[in-house]
């Protein structure tokens, strides 16, 4: 699986201890110095690469994961390099925050805009409301997709 703007991987964690091979990008290289060293006292093997992906610095290959998992990120162009990279019924999870009335925010979505990411997928989960994370609560949507199959000629 690949975790895209993982931060110092709390997901990456989660999925190698349930037997996930994990990549983990972030660009933050305190983040990635964190998740290593959690991944190596885990004794799990997680590749864990700083990489700024608004200078795409990480190339994401075509078909190439079974599942990848944006979370509280948004990049949009991400979602069209993200979506081509996961294989044929492959599962796409995505999380983002929404920008509140009035607010003039870069990286949040606005409501109903996450899903129009995936509109050519199917939608296996979505949701919009209040979170309660650290540093308060968000307004998010979170998203769970499935890559098309391909279909026989």
């Amino acid at each position: 699986m690949l975790d895209l703007a993982c931060g110092a991987g709390r997901h990456a964690l989660w999925f190698a201890e349930h037997g996930w091979d994990v990549t983990a990008i972030d660009g933050s290289t305190a983040a990635i110095d964190s998740l290593r060293a959690q991944a190596s006292t885990s004794h799990w093997a997680i590749d864990a690469r700083v990489a700024d992906l608004e200078k795409h610095e990480f190339a994401i290959e075509p078909s190439a994961w079974d599942l990848i998992l944006i979370w509280l990120y948004l990049q949009p162009d991400l979602f069209e390099i993200a979506k081509a990279g996961v294989r044929p019924g492959g599962i796409l999870i995505a999380s983002v925050r929404l920008k509140m009335e009035g607010e003039e925010a870069k990286h949040r979505a606005h409501p109903g805009e996450l899903k129009d990411y995936f509109r050519d997928w199917e939608i296996l989960d979505y949701a919009e409301g209040v979170s309660s994370q650290p540093g308060g609560e968000h307004s998010i949507a979170q998203i769970a997709v499935r890559r098309p199959a391909l279909t026989a000629l």
